[in-house]
C-alpha cells in the first residue's frame, strides 16, 4: 500500500472517528432539555428559516468512486444560521455552507486532497411569522464563493442566482422544499462554467421527547453535463442539553439512488451535531 493511499485512508478514518467521539461524549455527559421547550427547539431546527443562531456540524462519509470504486470522500460540512430582525415583520436569514473535505482517488492516480472547498452563501428574506395555514416561506441570493484550497477540490468559479425555501409545520410534522440555482459569471478560462441547481425536498416527524426522525435528499443537476447526483438521507436526531449548552445530536444512512459516471454508490453514513445559541 502507498504511503499516499495510507495516509487517505488514515485522514478519513480519523474525521469519522473524531465524529463519533464527539457524539458519544455529548450523549454520555448530557443532560435532558425540559420536554416542552426541547421538543419547540427541535422543530424550529427542522425549519432552515428558523429565526434562530445554530451551527450544525454535519459529517458525511460517501465510497465507491471512481471506475474501480475504491475512492472515497470525508466532508464536514459547517452550515452556520443566523437571523437579522430587519423589523417586526421580516427576518433576514444567513446561512453558510463551508466545506472542509479528505478525498482519495476519486479518480485512477488522483490520490489524496485534503482541505477547504468552495463556501456556498445564502441569504433569505422572510417574514417574521406564518402566514395563511401555517405557511413558512423564504426568498433571497445565493452566492459560490471559490474558496477551495486545492483545485481539485474548488470549481474556480464565482457565481449566483436565486434561492428559496417554503415549508409547513402542522402538529409534530415538518415539510418542504428548499431550491437554488447557481450560474458562474466569473472565474478561471481554464475551468468549465457552473450551471447547477439544487433541490431538498424533506419530511420530519418529531415526537415529544425531542427525537426528530426525517428524510430527504440533496439532488443536484448538472446543466453542462446533464446529470443528476441524488443522495437520499434517512436521519434521525436528539436535543439535548450539554451543560447548558442546547445540542442536537443525530445521525443516519444516505442512499445514493443516481451520481455521475465516478461518483459515489450505494450507501454512506451522516453525523451531526448542532449547536443552539439564544438570540
Amino acid at each position: 500500500m502507498s504511503w499516499s493511499r495510507h495516509r487517505g485512508k488514515s485522514v478519513a478514518t480519523n474525521g469519522r472517528h473524531a465524529c463519533a467521539a464527539v457524539a458519544g461524549l455529548a450523549w454520555l455527559c448530557c443532560q435532558p432539555v425540559h420536554a416542552q421547550d426541547a421538543q419547540e427547539l427541535a422543530k424550529k431546527l427542522a425549519n432552515p428559516v428558523a429565526a434562530m443562531i445554530s451551527v450544525p456540524l454535519q459529517a458525511n462519509d460517501d465510497r465507491r468512486y471512481g471506475p474501480t470504486r475504491d475512492g472515497h470522500r470525508f466532508t464536514l460540512n459547517v452550515q452556520p444560521v443566523v437571523p437579522v430582525t430587519l423589523n417586526p415583520d421580516w427576518t433576514l436569514i444567513s446561512r453558510t455552507i463551508l466545506p472542509v473535505i479528505s478525498q482519495h482517488e476519486l479518480t485512477p492516480g488522483a490520490g489524496h486532497q485534503h482541505g477547504i472547498g468552495d463556501v456556498t452563501q445564502s441569504f433569505f428574506l422572510s417574514p417574521s411569522r406564518p402566514g395563511a395555514n401555517g405557511i413558512v416561506w423564504g426568498a433571497g441570493p445565493a452566492f459560490l464563493l471559490p474558496t477551495g484550497s486545492e483545485s481539485a477540490l474548488s470549481a474556480r468559479q464565482w457565481g449566483a442566482g436565486p434561492t428559496g425555501v417554503v415549508l409547513r409545520q402542522h402538529g409534530p410534522w415538518t415539510y418542504g422544499a428548499l431550491a437554488n440555482h447557481i450560474w458562474s459569471f466569473a472565474g478561471h478560462d481554464d475551468r468549465p462554467n457552473v450551471s447547477a441547481t439544487f433541490l431538498q425536498p424533506f419530511l420530519s416527524y418529531t415526537t415529544k421527547d425531542a427525537w426528530t426522525f426525517g428524510i430527504n435528499t440533496e439532488s443536484s443537476y448538472d446543466w453542462k453535463q446533464e446529470q443528476w447526483s441524488v443522495p437520499v438521507n434517512f436521519t434521525a436526531s436528539k436535543l439535548i442539553k450539554f451543560g447548558r449548552q442546547p445540542v442536537s445530536i443525530g445521525g443516519g444512512l444516505r442512499y445514493w439512488a443516481d451520481s455521475p459516471p465516478g461518483g459515489p454508490r450505494d450507501w454512506g453514513v451522516r453525523l451531526s451535531v448542532t449547536f443552539l445559541f439564544a438570540r
